[in-house]
Parts: structure tokens; sequence; C-alpha cells
């Protein structure tokens, strides 16, 4: 059987801004040559349904984590390096499992229901604000959700959003291996590593408690379950993870519903449709792609993977694999899928944050709904590069606005 490293592969231009304003094109071409592998200019992308639920959970032969992308900058030794190496999403097994038991009991299906009142409040604060204008970039609003969300959750002051979000953007373009970015993603980790340190040492000397997350994570600390290190970086995890992922969503979510204006309207009066809504992004033009390295040379599917290779894993198009979805271009919160959307991955690594996630994103876009009226496209859309996370940089909408209810 051939190595992976021998075979003739169609290549995707990821980079190109032809490709993330409209990958499709390109991908039921290379699907001509090979059904759900390509290569990219920096590796390998898996891009079939079958192959994601597969193989994601094979967590000895794929090691979850960003060590190759540390090896791709050439930035071994940096502080920047240990934390993508050591962070909570790069481990297996029994730390893996010891990292992840310090938060999962904040990141349950009840512990999100909960949440929802403080979701609610967060949008209608943020609509209060925006939705008189008439007119705005919906990414740059929706990207301002998620960070006041997690500061909530974590049970801190909101603080410098922009600021926040400035550093969370240069640590996110890390993943987008261009090598330009070094200098910038360098820096963003520097800020997010003082923020996180700050917040730590004020509440430790303050004596407050208010039972956010932040709380169990100083409380985990003390029983020796975390080191400080750990603490910070999970803390930097959990801020960088929630915020790229949902804003882009929300955004993508709307830029669906600009040219289906009787879904917006059922949102506004229908959260139980909100949910199906959702669930229908997640499969249809999801966002995040899964990096892994070869740790082990095995086979799947008549494909020799070799020790070393960086793999990725394209779950925006493993939602619109023909194979597992039938007409899978056609968005419709309704149907009924056999097969389940790999968005929030497979195994023990499968996201943390998947019922936050649904649970914002239901309440925002219920809330959302009920204010902008008539959204329609107001200027050129401007797409986000395929790696790490897809989805629009600007989407200019104009409205009617509406009082809150």
């Amino acid at each position: 059987m051939p190595a992976i490293t021998e075979m003739t592969l169609p290549e995707l231009p990821l980079e190109r801004a032809d490709f993330c304003a409209d990958p499709m094109p390109f991908v039921e071409a290379a699907r001509q040559h090979h059904p759900w592998l390509a290569r990219f200019s920096a590796g390998y992308i898996v891009h079939g349904y079958k192959a994601h639920a597969e193989l994601l959970p094979q967590d000895d032969k794929l090691q979850p984590g960003l060590g190759g992308i540390v090896e791709y900058y050439g930035l071994q030794g940096t502080h920047w390096a240990r934390f993508m190496n050591e962070m909570m999403v790069g481990q297996s097994g029994a730390t893996h499992q010891r990292l992840r038991a310090s938060v999962q009991g904040a990141f349950t299906p009840r512990s999100a229901n909960t949440a929802r009142p403080r979701m609610r409040a967060v949008v209608s604060h943020l609509l209060d604000e925006w939705a008189p204008r008439g007119t705005f970039d919906f990414a740059d609003f929706a990207s301002y959700f998620p960070v006041a969300v997690m500061c909530g959750l974590l049970g801190v002051p909101v603080g410098n959003i922009p600021g926040i979000k400035h550093a969370l953007e240069l640590q996110i373009a890390s993943l987008t291996l261009d090598r330009a970015m070094i200098p910038a993603f360098l820096a963003g980790h520097d800020a997010l590593w003082e923020w996180t340190g700050e917040l730590v040492r004020a509440r430790e000397a303050s004596g407050a408690h208010d039972d956010g997350l932040l709380d169990a994570l100083i409380a985990a600390k003390t029983a020796g379950q975390l080191d400080e290190t750990e603490l910070r970086f999970m803390l930097m995890v959990l801020l960088v993870a929630g915020y790229d992922t949902s804003k882009n969503l929300l955004t993508l979510t709307m830029n669906m519903m600009l040219d289906r204006p009787a879904m917006w309207q059922r949102c506004a009066v229908d959260k139980a449709f909100c949910a199906q809504v959702v669930e229908e992004m997640l499969r249809h033009s999801t966002i995040a792609t899964f990096y892994r390295t070869v740790v082990e040379e095995f086979m799947y599917d008549d494909v020799l993977f070799t020790k070393g290779q960086m793999i990725i894993f394209a779950t925006p198009l493993a939602g619109r694999d023909p194979t597992a979805f039938p007409d899978p271009m056609l968005f419709n919160p309704e149907r009924v899928n056999t097969n389940r959307h790999v968005s929030f991955g497979r195994g023990a690594h499968i996201c943390l944050g998947m019922f936050i996630a649904r649970a914002q994103l239901e309440e925002g876009l219920h809330l959302i709904a009920q204010r902008l009226k008539n959204p329609r496209l107001a200027g050129p859309r401007q797409w986000r590069l395929f790696l790490p996370a897809w989805g629009l940089r600007e989407l200019p909408i104009a409205f009617e606005p509406a009082p809150a209810g």
C-alpha cells in the first residue's frame, strides 16, 4: 500500500481568497482524485466524513495538539511553544484526564443551562448598544459576545474586552501557518499570559469567592490537582477556544439567514427552531479545524500514514460530504440526519465547551432575531483564512431596529 508521502494527491489551496470564499469547487474537483484526502501547503488534509469519524478518536496514532506547528515555525524553547505543547488540548491519557477533570464540571449540560440567563443578559446589553445604529459589521458585533460570556463563567470582571479580543486574535493567528505572523502571535501570547497571571493573583489576594470557574481552578491548584502554569494555560485555552468558534459560527449563521427571511422571522419567535438552525449550521458550515501529528505508523483505508506528518481534519468540509449527508449544500434545519456531524470532534478530545457553545448560540440567535428586523447585506463580505477557524472577517448589514420586548 502506498505511503501518504508517495501518493499523488490533489492540493487544496487553503490560503487563496477564492478558496476561503467558496471552497466547494476545489473540494469537488479534489474528490475526483481521492474521496477523502488531499494535500495542502504544510501537510495533508482529511476532508471526508467517514475518515473524520474513524480517525479522530485514535489518539495513540494521531497525537492531538499543536506540537507540529511549533516545529513548523521553528520556535522550540519559547514560552509560546511550552503553551502549545503542554495545554490540555495537546495532552493524552492520564494527564489529559486530570486537566479535563479540573474544569469539566463547569461545562456540563446543566451548567450550560444555568448560564443561559447570563448569556441572555450579555447579548441584550450588546443589542441595546448596537441595534439603534441600524447598520454595523455583524462580525465585529458578534466578537464581543463570547468574551463577555466566558468572563461571566470565570467569575471575573469583563474589563477591557477590546484588549482581550486583540490578544486572542493574535494568539489564534499562530494557527494560520503564516510565518510572517510570528512576532504578532508571540506578543498576543505574552499579553494573555500576563492577563491570566493578574487575574489569579488578584483573586487570591482578595480572598473573594463567587463560585465562578476561576475559583474552581484556584481550588484545584490548592488541592494539588493543577500547578500555577497549568492553571493559567487552562484559562488561556478556554478563552481562545470559546472566542473564535462562537463568534465565527454566529456570523456565518447571520450570513445564511440574509437569504432566508422566513427562517429569520421564525428564529425571533421559536427558540426550539433556533436550536435546529444552530445544529444545521454546525453540520453545513462549521468553522474549526483539528490538528494532529502522526506519532505511530499505521494503515487506514489503503493509505499508510507515516510518522511525523502533520494532518489537519477539515470539519467544515466533512459536513458537506455527499456520502454522509444527502444534498449536503441544502441548508435545512428540519432535516433528519442518519450521521452525527463532527463539528465538536470525536473521542476523548471531544469539545469540552460544546454545551456552552450550543446554548449561547441558541440564546444569541433568538434575541438578535427579535431586535434586528429585515437584515440585509450592506457591503462586501470579507472572508477569513480557512485555517484555523473559517468564517467571515467582515459582514456589514443594515436592518430595522426593534426595541427590547
